[in-house]
């Protein structure tokens, strides 16, 4: 089997295909209004995203020799051409669906989004106080000048490209820029009239007032549009782990401010006279070229006031009890009886808080290792960890300053931490560590007993809120002498194997999926029972790929769970016939991975902080763990068999790419993440 004939969709094109999905529940009329509006927000913001980082690598693969291409099996330049046709359609269905759907509905619901053109004397003075007294002083218009260098446009801010000129003549027009402040708040809620609501964005009260900003010119004619480049955000640091490490992370973070422009996002109601002149002033490459709408950097929606009805919102979702675990019992002692699963969001986060609460109390815990990659703002976790350093414990805690995008939030921490007297590792030299594993050690009758807590997600109560993962306890010594070799590993900056239960990347991840998968392949040949089921956010690396085609020519059956990229193609003769992918995009974000294998009827599960892509196998510490209690195997059996039943929420992904809704032979409705919020509290009622 060579890879030229497999089937193997590029990563870029899958991801958009994802994004689409996202897109689909701002169409879908079941999803409350308000939330519809923030799955448009979370399309603008994961778009952004991708042009940030995807197509900036695509861009510098295209400026490869043809020998270096001919090795990446695809023409970049041919990718770059389609993601911008798809980008191109989807902006246009973005457009649509916000400007003749959300804001008629909106309008149904008594409340208007009112631009700079449809304000009344009375709104009109109200928006002109507010602009003179919160925003005016925070404008500093710039003029552009002939004979000097363009201002440089900063990553992802939003700016207003200003033409001044006399109605009666064009001869003597000027240009300007306008920067909105970072800071600046994005929506502003007017007077009530009549029981109407009325908000209005920043940019059309600027728009608005327009004159107030230009009173010294003598020009009668303002013509501003918005814009937002978005720009290169990939980093070149050294690798080497030194003192000056952090310094250099620092610098090179200033650079990606300054990164390659990838897209220019213009309104498209902007004269084409005026768009020569900013493409020719800001040297940006036509195909960067992106027509967007009104209202630009649409991430900030995602705050978008509800001035309605609680029902224009999901219902906050209450976080369940855990039955055997209580906040007012010790909950290390309970974890030494048996292990104990939280399932994020619909279980309390609050469970991880006080495990760790308790080891920073406890008389008894000597040491805590943990490894965190992104963090909440105000977070708890790194409180309680000071609150164990001063308590006399040992603290050695690994943050990942590499972290995408947590970069200086992750320096912040580190350097709380270390003021507070914590031990805190920068990471390794080639390696991020992705891993989420915490190991308690608690001298009990002259000797050390270990307590863990493994899971499919960060140590960051703010996300555990929205996304799905799972969470176990387990003083079961498999698992926790194996993390006790790995820390050690990791405080001394290096990477091992030889883990008998554990699954760890780099060294080791592969060869033992490969491993599980084999197995999977020899009783399928031996016509015994053999299945497989993976649910991960993204599944793109080749070698996995191939060999799960290989699995399902065998007669494996495989059922693959996949939110996002995914670049196996099922369904295809000679190759995939066996096997079915599905993605669920609903409520939450689903962010679990987990791996099941048939084992000739003796089912085994593992959870991972790993998706299937070649970064987790090759560039990432990883951490899967075989889940062990019956009960808990059992439980999680349920919620993915939840999803894999799911007809409301899951979609077909298929060698059309058309993101069809799942149908099924069942004759009600599934709807995995509800069904799963009753079962659990029911189970733990």
């Amino acid at each position: 089997m060579t890879k030229k004939k497999v089937p193997f969709l590029n990563r870029e094109i899958s991801w958009l295909y994802f994004n689409e999905r996202v897109l689909q529940e701002a169409a879908d009329e079941t999803v409350p209004l308000i939330e519809r509006i923030k799955f448009l927000s979370i399309f603008s913001s994961n778009l952004e995203e991708f042009y940030r980082v995807r197509v900036a690598t695509m861009t510098r693969l295209a400026n490869l020799n043809e020998k270096s291409k001919a090795l990446l099996g695809f023409n970049p330049k041919k990718i770059l051409n389609e993601i911008k046709n798809i980008v191109i359609r989807q902006e246009r269905k973005f457009e649509q669906l916000f400007q003749a759907t959300l804001i008629n509905e909106l309008a149904q619901n008594r409340i208007f989004i009112l631009n700079d053109t449809q304000l009344n004397v009375a709104r009109g003075e109200f928006v002109r106080n507010h602009f003179r007294d919160r925003i005016l002083s925070n404008l500093v218009p710039i003029l552009i000048n002939p004979d000097q260098p363009f201002p440089e446009l900063k990553d992802r801010y939003l700016y207003f490209f200003v033409r001044l000129s006399k109605k009666s003549s064009r001869k003597n027009e000027r240009f300007a820029l306008i920067e909105l402040p970072q800071d600046l708040p994005r929506f502003l809620v007017l007077p009530e009239t009549n029981g109407l609501k009325f908000i209005i964005l920043a940019e059309d009260i600027i728009k608005y007032c327009m004159d107030d900003i230009f009173y010294i010119f003598d020009y009668d004619e303002l013509d501003a549009f918005s814009i937002q480049v978005t720009r290169d955000a990939e980093i070149d640091i050294d690798k080497k782990i030194s003192d000056k490490f952090i310094e250099e992370l620092k610098t090179s973070l200033d650079k990606r401010k300054k990164g390659k422009p990838m897209r220019l996002l213009y309104d498209t109601e902007m004269p084409f006279d005026m768009l020569s002149v900013l493409v020719a002033k800001i040297k940006i490459e036509a195909e960067s070229l992106i027509p967007g709408n009104r209202y630009h950097r649409f991430g900030d929606f995602i705050r978008f006031p509800n001035v309605g009805s609680p029902s224009l919102e999901y219902k906050p979702t209450v976080p369940l009890k855990v039955a055997g675990l209580h906040r007012t019992e010790s909950i290390i002692d309970k974890i030494a009886v048996k292990d104990y699963l939280i399932n994020l969001p619909y279980q309390s986060y609050d469970y991880i808080i006080l495990f760790l609460r308790e080891a920073a109390i406890d008389p008894k815990v000597t040491e805590i290792n943990i490894t965190l990659y992104r963090l909440a703002e105000n977070s708890r976790v790194i409180n309680a960890l000071i609150n164990a350093a001063k308590n006399g414990k040992t603290v050695n805690c690994l943050v990942e300053l590499k972290a995408r995008f947590d970069e200086h939030s992750n320096i912040y921490w580190s350097n709380r931490l270390e003021e507070e007297g914590v031990n805190v590792n920068y990471g390794l030299t080639d390696y991020k560590v992705h891993s989420k594993i915490c190991l308690v050690k608690r001298m009990e009758k002259g000797r050390a007993v270990y307590y863990a807590n493994l899971a499919t997600g960060n140590f960051n109560e703010k996300t555990a809120k929205l996304y799905c993962d799972h969470s176990i306890f387990t003083a079961k010594k498999e698992i926790t002498r194996e993390l006790l070799k790995l820390f050690t590993a990791l405080n001394n900056k290096t990477v091992i194997k030889g883990f008998k239960h554990l699954i760890v990347s780099p060294l080791e991840s592969r060869r033992k999926f490969y491993f599980y998968v084999n197995r999977e392949i020899r009783n399928a040949k031996e016509n015994k029972a053999a299945y497989m089921v993976l649910k991960v956010n993204s599944l793109a690396d080749e070698g996995i790929v191939e060999k799960l085609y290989e699995a399902s020519n065998a007669g494996v059956k495989i059922k693959l769970i996949v939110r996002g990229t995914c670049c196996l193609v099922p369904g295809i003769k000679g190759f995939s016939e066996n096997i079915t992918v599905i993605s669920i995009i609903d409520k939450f974000l689903e962010h679990a991975r987990i791996y099941i294998f048939g084992n000739g009827g003796k089912e085994e599960m593992f959870l991972s902080s790993a998706d299937l892509m070649t970064r987790n196998f090759e560039h990432r510490v990883e951490v899967g763990f075989p889940v062990l209690d019956a009960d808990v195997r059992q439980e999680i059996r349920d919620i993915v068999d939840f999803q894999l039943q799911d007809n409301v929420k899951a979609r077909d992904v298929n060698k059309y790419n058309n993101n069809k809704y799942h149908k099924n032979r069942l004759t009600f409705k599934v709807r995995a993440q509800f069904q799963t919020y009753n079962y659990l509290k029911n189970k733990h009622q």
